[in-house]
């Protein structure tokens, strides 16, 4: 499955014929990031058995979006063009999976306990699988995304241990060895700052770096925040999104273009849906 540019006339044409509703707030009443209006997406709904779908990831082969769900161990293709079939394969049994990252031809799939489990397909299209556990135990993650210029998957802690509310920790996946190495920090005393509080219990659900921009986007399904960063987590910005369109958000991926899509779980209202926003450069918030 080689990575490359896709036509992105194309994939608005897709996203326009396919199951689209309006977005639930009319109002203009949330401030964006440059380049993204995050009142106006175009919403493309899911069936029910992707109620609860967390990770994504684009895939613009065939302008489609890779995804998994929390519980049952499934890979999900869903097009973005009309018309077309999700197709799904079982790559493990069923645990607690919160996100994935394609690389090359391999897939990561992280477990909400660290753990990593890596499949591709042989030419046969059969699934080869390899686990990695985390070193230590008593710690939540949500979020696995790759960093291409350290060649490295980064986990970002929702609840670990050693964490206090001043700081998350970030460890780093070396995808040459397939071994944790490295750990870093995310400084949450300055996130608090930038949305004028004294101190916030900040638990993200997902990241993904912004492939034009080369920003790191976490999002807070509990906290309802979208924070731009630095590659390295240092906040930069951020911006609070609306629960009603952002009801619970649990993947992030970008297309090369910039433009974004985000997996809402149901949330026990209405089905699971894709938030597409669309990137235009030229665009000031």
């Amino acid at each position: 499955m080689l990575y490359r540019s896709t036509c992105l006339l194309c994939l608005f044409i897709a996203i326009l014929n396919s199951h689209c509703t309006p977005p639930a707030n009319g109002d203009d009443a949330y401030k964006s990031p440059d380049g993204y209006d995050l009142n106006k997406p175009f919403i493309i709904k899911l069936p029910v058995e992707l109620d609860e779908i967390s990770g994504v990831a684009f895939y613009a082969k065939d302008t489609s979006v890779f995804a998994v769900g929390d519980e049952f161990g499934w890979l999900y293709k869903i097009p973005l063009t009309g018309g077309k079939p999700i197709h799904k394969w079982k790559f493990s049994a069923n645990g607690d999976y919160e996100d994935l990252v394609m690389v090359d031809k391999v897939f990561y799939v992280l477990q909400s306990n660290g753990n990593i489990t890596a499949f591709t397909f042989d030419d046969q299209n059969r699934i080869l699988t390899q686990q990695v556990d985390f070193p230590s135990r008593g710690n939540e993650f949500e979020i696995l995304y790759y960093d291409p210029h350290l060649f490295k998957l980064t986990l970002i802690c929702k609840d670990c241990e050693s964490d206090k509310k001043k700081a998350l920790t970030a460890f780093y996946f070396n995808l040459l060895n397939k071994h944790f190495d490295d750990s870093t920090s995310i400084d949450v005393t300055a996130l608090a700052n930038m949305i004028g509080e004294k101190k916030i219990k900040f638990k993200p659900s997902a990241a993904a770096i912004n492939p034009v921009t080369d920003e790191l986007y976490i999002l807070s399904s509990i906290n309802k925040l979208l924070v731009i960063a630095d590659r390295q987590g240092n906040p930069k910005q951020a911006y609070p999104i609306d629960e009603g369109l952002f009801k619970q958000p649990e993947g992030i991926t970008f297309t090369p273009e910039g433009n974004m899509i985000i997996s809402n779980e149901s949330a026990k209202s209405g089905v699971a849906n894709l938030l597409f926003f669309k990137y235009n450069k030229k665009a000031k918030s």
